[in-house]
């Protein structure tokens, strides 16, 4: 509990009260709906809550009454009388079944500190339950390796984290490969497949941040994990004047493989978000870097000695079929290397091939000097046998590989041989299978006039997002907690038959507040609901951060609900559009949304500036998505020549 309210709330939220007498709406914040806490005034004449007032100056920029432009650094505080008058509201003691004092707003601390039974009860009991967990807690092991084991096989030079997540953008050439629309390709005038000699660079890199408070966010949001198709932690944005900004080594499409130690490469959303959030004085981040094309130059061939020189030969049944095999280049080591055996493929089953395998040759072309889009090519031409040249270290092999939520087919890092598969689409299904679902509800209550409905929202179409409203906080203080039935995270449908899913955030709180006013609400709301994502533990989550949806969350909501926009891209004969993509229809798995996994540096899609990863692809050129397969969308995309319209859903990625 709060020490200066005596009641449960997120630290960086106001403090709650109970007041004895209905407070004058003159005194009453527009954004929150409660009595204002350290009231700010705005040059419009406007008055807010501080903290109410800095987290909405964070997404707009106007004052939340009249849209007029607005800047936080405009903005003051109230006058002396305003706050005397606001700190000498009557307050009831939260401990009210060991205290029923009430006194001024401004003596309740002193009161829960120094007089309060209740309050003193309350640490008491508080004291007796954190000793004998602090003395368990030298056996016990850490909360975080409960849940992700280290992964004792990633070496600290960090080599195979680099094989590990810039598979993303190597793939084959001349082929609708699953998973990436590839920056290294681009059909000739006479429709010969011709490889450029440019490869992608990424590079991995190890981040300190330090943080003076060590509770503070890092300010950053983030996409992906193993349980979407995205498969790695990807960062989407960085918040102007946080932590990471003013640190300015992490950017927008850096893949994070490591913190403090722990490799969270597999690890599903929620599971990233908590080890990100977790406080303390200086995060250690290992991250990948996208660094663009660079032209292909021929490096010093490494030591041989201590390995061994392996022949293996795979038998494919037709032409098409694919290897099961993630084909990758290293920043450190010239050649390519496999990165894995994807399970149920050919070459897994086959057994001879390890991951980390340096491909020497195929077929007696020699790769020493080569890249997976060659090697990819040799395999796809190849009608039935492949034979490998190998060499291996003994003994060495990568950490545990990336699981990207998807099978080789529509891997954004599979080689598969260098075949795409063609699926039958399945015309019975209309909508993406998600890992999340929602449940409507009616919430229906008798309440008398003057109360509140104690609840505070997010979101609007105005929003840069443009999201439906939703439930940031409902507190002890109205009727709708003690119905108990709307939740903190529910997307509130309509009030009293009035729709709240086209209004903006000032109108929402305006229909909110008018509709408050009757003796009968009827509210309608949605209820996501994470089937196989658990949020983190509201532990971590309440220390010190503003409450907001997961990623994830997003989601689950139905497609009527989603704000769909058009990304016009244009480009020149010789450039490729620069992002991949994962996702699609797969016999396994159903549909799948396709996402946008990687923005390469320097191409039209980064300099456009507007696509963002983690953002859904819903049509290509007015044509719907859904259904396609990876080996049906990608040809689409590269057959636009210089323009390309993307419709496109961007739901902001977790704050961390």
């Amino acid at each position: 509990l709060c020490c200066e309210c005596g009641q449960a709330h997120p630290l960086l939220d106001n403090h709650l009260y109970n007041f004895q007498d209905e407070v004058d709406d003159e005194l009453i914040c527009h954004i929150c709906l409660q009595p204002l806490l350290q009231p700010m005034d705005t040059p419009c004449g406007h008055t807010y809550c501080f903290k109410c007032l800095e987290n909405f100056m964070q997404e707009y920029s106007f004052c939340p009454m009249d849209r007029k432009k607005l800047s936080f650094q405009q903005c003051h505080k109230s006058s002396l009388l305003v706050r005397n008058l606001l700190d000498k509201l009557i307050v009831l003691c939260p401990f009210k079944a060991e205290c029923q004092q009430t006194m001024q707003r401004c003596e309740l601390e002193a009161h829960l500190q120094n007089r309060c039974p209740g309050f003193k009860k309350y640490k008491s009991e508080l004291q007796r339950k954190r000793n004998p967990i602090s003395r368990g807690k030298e056996d016990a092991p850490a909360k975080g390796e409960t849940n992700t084991p280290r992964d004792p096989e990633v070496p600290s030079g960090g080599s195979s984290l680099v094989a590990e997540s810039s598979g993303a953008a190597v793939v084959s050439l001349g082929t609708a490969e699953p998973g990436l629309v590839n920056p290294a390709f681009e059909e000739t005038e006479e429709g010969e497949n011709l490889p450029q000699r440019t490869s992608l660079v990424a590079e991995t890199t190890t981040i300190e941040i330090h943080r003076e408070d060590p509770e503070e966010e890092l300010g950053m949001r983030i996409v992906g994990g193993k349980d979407t198709p995205l498969g790695n932690i990807v960062v989407q944005e960085v918040l102007r004047d946080s932590v990471v900004a003013a640190d300015g080594r992490i950017a927008p499409g850096d893949h994070i493989l490591e913190v403090n130690g722990v490799n969270i490469s597999s690890v599903t959303h929620c599971q990233a978000v908590s080890f990100l959030r977790h406080p303390g004085p200086v995060l250690h981040l290992m991250v990948l870097q996208e660094k663009g094309f660079s032209s292909r130059t021929a490096q010093q061939e490494p030591s041989s000695t201590n390995r061994e020189v392996i022949h293996v030969t795979l038998v494919k049944r037709d032409r098409s079929e694919p290897l099961g095999i993630k084909l990758i280049r290293k920043t450190d080591e010239a050649g390519i290397f496999i990165l894995d055996l994807l399970e149920g493929g050919l070459a897994a089953k086959n057994g001879k091939l390890s991951r980390n395998d340096r491909v020497l040759s195929i077929n007696g072309q020699d790769l020493r000097q080569g890249t997976p889009e060659a090697a990819a090519q040799i395999i796809q031409t190849t009608e039935s046998r492949v034979n490998f040249v190998i060499l291996r270290q003994p003994g060495v092999q990568l950490g545990e590989p990336v699981e990207d939520g998807s099978t080789s087919n529509s891997s954004s890092s599979s080689s598969n041989g260098g075949s795409p598969v063609h699926h039958r689409r399945r015309p019975d299904q209309s909508h993406y299978r998600r890992k999340s679902n929602y449940q409507k509800k009616t919430v229906a209550i008798k309440k008398e006039p003057k109360e509140s409905l104690g609840i505070t929202i997010g979101g609007g179409r105005d929003n840069k997002n443009k999201l439906p409203i939703y439930v940031t906080s409902v507190q002890p203080i109205g009727c709708l907690f003690r119905d108990g039935r709307i939740k903190r995270g529910d997307v509130l449908l309509s009030i009293n038959g009035i729709d709240l899913t086209h209004l903006n955030y000032y109108e929402a709180v305006s229909a909110l507040k008018s509709n408050a006013a009757s003796h009968s609400v009827t509210l309608k709301a949605l209820e996501i609901l994470c089937l196989n994502s658990p949020e983190p533990s509201l532990d971590i989550r309440e220390q010190g951060f503003s409450w907001s949806p997961l990623w994830i969350t997003w989601l689950g909501l139905p497609s009527y609900l989603h704000f769909c926009q058009d990304v016009v891209l244009s480009k020149g004969n010789l450039e490729s559009w620069g992002f991949s993509i994962v996702g699609g229809f797969e016999e396994s798995k159903g549909n799948q949304p396709f996402f946008i996994k990687t923005i390469v540096p320097g191409t039209p899609a980064f300099r456009d500036r507007k696509l963002k990863c983690g953002d859904e692809i819903v049509a290509v050129n007015g044509v719907p998505a859904i259904g396609m397969s990876n080996s049906e969308l990608i040809p689409m995309l590269k057959e636009q020549r210089n323009r390309v319209t993307l419709t496109v859903v961007s739901w902001p990625g977790s704050l961390v």
